[in-house]
């Protein structure tokens, strides 16, 4: 059993990552495929890392969530970037360091990584 100091460091984190999510200003929303066929590809640790760094970066204005299938198993895990006013940005076949990119440079930068688009996939 853990002791009442590890629950309540482990209460307090989830708190803050419930209130990421949930966060009413945020106009950039982030949405991890994780269906069966999006988890079977590494889709989970796309998600924490996608969690963890908005967080430790303070991004107030991103929402990070999770969504079912998005019908494009064979480009699985994918990453849709949705901001109020743009093009929706679906980012394919990711992985946990291709996300913190994206959280680098398209979140903190406004520059999207086209290479890992879907458009580079099927052009």
């Amino acid at each position: 059993m853990k002791s009442l100091e590890e629950l309540k460091a482990i209460r307090e984190k989830m708190q803050n990552q419930i209130g990421l999510r949930n966060e009413a200003g945020a106009n950039i929303r982030v949405v991890v495929g994780m269906a069966t066929c999006g988890i079977a590809s590494g889709a989970r640790p796309v998600l924490n890392a996608l969690s963890s760094a908005v967080q430790e970066k303070g991004l107030t204005n991103v929402m990070v969530t999770q969504t079912g299938c998005i019908g494009l198993c064979q480009f699985e895990p994918i990453v849709e970037v949705m901001e109020a006013e743009k093009e929706k940005v679906t980012y394919v076949k990711m992985t946990a360091e291709k996300a913190l990119e994206v959280v680098e440079k398209h979140l903190v930068r406004g520059q999207i990584i086209k290479e890992y688009t879907i458009q580079n996939y099927i052009n």
